[in-house]
């Protein structure tokens, strides 16, 4: 079974979200930094066709540090714009 420790202990990723980051390669923070919320979210949509606007959001919050509630407001404008632009 796989260690999703550091992958939690950022804010917002829980076991269920660090399970997907898991499989589409994203096994620690560094590497979930190293890239933006959307090329890792387009990456979750390969696996689950499900996946939110709330866990776009979340891996913002969770690039930033920060609970996605208190992302920026114009941030989360674009994040919703990308999410629309991809789900068409």
């Amino acid at each position: 079974m796989a260690d999703y420790t550091e992958l939690m202990e950022l804010p917002n990723i829980g076991k269920t979200l660090a399970e997907k980051l898991s499989l589409i390669g994203i096994e620690n923070a560094i590497q979930l930094k190293s890239m933006s919320a959307e090329n890792a979210f387009v990456k979750l949509k390969t696996i689950d066709k499900d996946a939110c606007i709330n866990m776009l959001c979340a891996i913002e919050g969770a690039i930033q540090g920060i609970r996605w509630h208190d992302l920026d407001e114009s941030r989360k404008e674009e994040l919703k714009a990308f999410f629309r632009m991809i789900n068409r």
